[in-house]
């Protein structure tokens, strides 16, 4: 009996020490992914962090139930997606990073340019601003995350025809507007 009983310690510490280890390998895998996700959301350095230490809380709060997950990257997502925009609602517009437009600019370019770029991308992300929420959603995953449609589909919950509707709303609407106030596609 005594056997049995050390043998199940064993197998238990072996089953912890494996969950350790994909927790390290999922942090090494995603974190950068799950950064872009919360930080395209947020705006802010630090906001995106925290949304990324959450995700991966809720990943040991359900270690135990990770093997049923059929995709793991939507999955991680979907949570960070989620808590991303929970936070983005206690944020007020005017709160977040003036600097995050500068983040998507180009580095490998003249000051110049890369001002110039960042200057065109706060027209663009403020435009973005004013789409309707579902029309913004999709756009912030495509062209940001540079996710797929059956991806997004996965993480808002919605039909990927759906999905292609949006998006071909939300690029119409944004050049439009974008036009209209002279800036360039």
């Amino acid at each position: 009996m005594a056997s049995i009983a050390g043998g199940n310690l064993v197998l238990f510490s072996m089953e912890r020490a494996q969950a350790e280890v994909d927790l390290a390998a999922l942090v090494e895998r995603y974190s950068r992914l799950l950064f872009r996700v919360a930080h395209s959301v947020l705006r802010t350095r630090a906001e995106a962090e925290d949304v990324v230490q959450d995700v991966f809380v809720r990943v040991i709060e359900r270690r135990r139930s990770l093997q049923a997950i059929r995709d793991m990257r939507v999955w991680l997502i979907r949570i960070a997606w989620n808590l991303a925009l929970d936070r983005r609602r206690r944020i007020r517009p005017e709160q977040m990073d003036e600097n995050f437009a500068e983040t998507l600019a180009a580095s490998a370019v003249s000051a110049g340019e890369r001002l110039e770029q960042a200057q065109r991308m706060s027209a663009v992300l403020r435009e973005m601003e004013r789409l309707p929420k579902t029309e913004r959603h999709v756009l912030l995953l495509s062209v940001i995350e540079e996710l797929g449609t059956a991806e997004i589909a996965q993480v808002l919950g919605r039909s990927e025809s759906a999905v292609r509707a949006l998006l071909f709303r939300a690029r119409t609407r944004l050049r439009e507007r974008l036009e209209a106030q002279g800036g360039k596609r």
